[in-house]
C-alpha cells in the first residue's frame, strides 16, 4: 500500500519512509474509529525500531519477517473469531478474494485513500462486535507463537 501512487500523492510531503507516513495518516485522521476497534498494519520484512515505536493504543504493527505480508494477512483472518468484522485494505486480488471468502470486508487502496483524503472516516456498522482485550491478547500470543519461531 505504501508504494501505491495515490497514497504517495495523498501524503502531505514526500517521506523517506512511507510506512511512517501511513501510520501517521491513520493516527491523525482517526481511522482507528472508536476505542473498540483494533488496527493491524502488516508490513513486509523485518521490524524497524522507528516504526515499532509508533504503536500506540489500538494500533498494532506486525512485520512479516521472511514471509509475505499477504500470507500474514490471510493467516490473521483465519485466527480471528469474527472475520466478518474485519476490513482488509489491499489491491492484491488473492488477498481480497481470501478476505471475501472469510466474509471480511475488502477495500481497495484507492477507496481507502479516497475516504481518507476527503476526510471521511470508514463507516463501521454499530451492530458489529469488536475484538475485546482478552481476545486481542490471545491473538497476539498466537501470532507470536506462529511467526516468531
Amino acid at each position: 500500500m505504501t508504494h501505491h501512487p495515490k497514497f504517495i500523492r495523498a501524503i502531505p510531503k514526500r517521506s523517506a519512509d512511507t510506512r511512517f507516513s501511513l501510520v501517521e495518516l491513520i493516527k491523525s485522521r482517526g481511522l482507528c474509529g472508536n476505542a473498540n476497534n483494533l488496527v493491524w498494519l502488516i508490513f513486509d520484512g523485518y521490524p524497524d525500531h522507528l516504526i515499532e515505536g509508533l504503536e500506540k493504543g489500538r494500533l498494532r504493527i506486525i512485520f512479516s519477517y521472511n514471509r509475505s505480508a499477504d500470507d500474514k494477512i490471510k493467516r490473521l483472518l483465519e485466527l480471528i473469531d469474527r472475520p466478518r468484522d474485519a476490513v482488509v485494505v489491499s489491491d492484491d486480488k488473492e488477498v481480497s478474494s481470501f478476505a471475501r471468502l472469510m466474509h471480511a470486508r475488502s477495500m481497495s487502496i484507492e477507496d481507502f485513500i479516497k475516504d481518507d483524503v476527503s476526510g471521511k472516516r470508514i463507516k463501521v456498522r454499530p451492530d458489529e462486535i469488536k475484538v475485546n482485550y482478552s481476545q486481542m491478547q490471545k491473538i497476539d500470543e498466537e501470532l507470536k507463537r506462529i511467526w516468531l519461531r
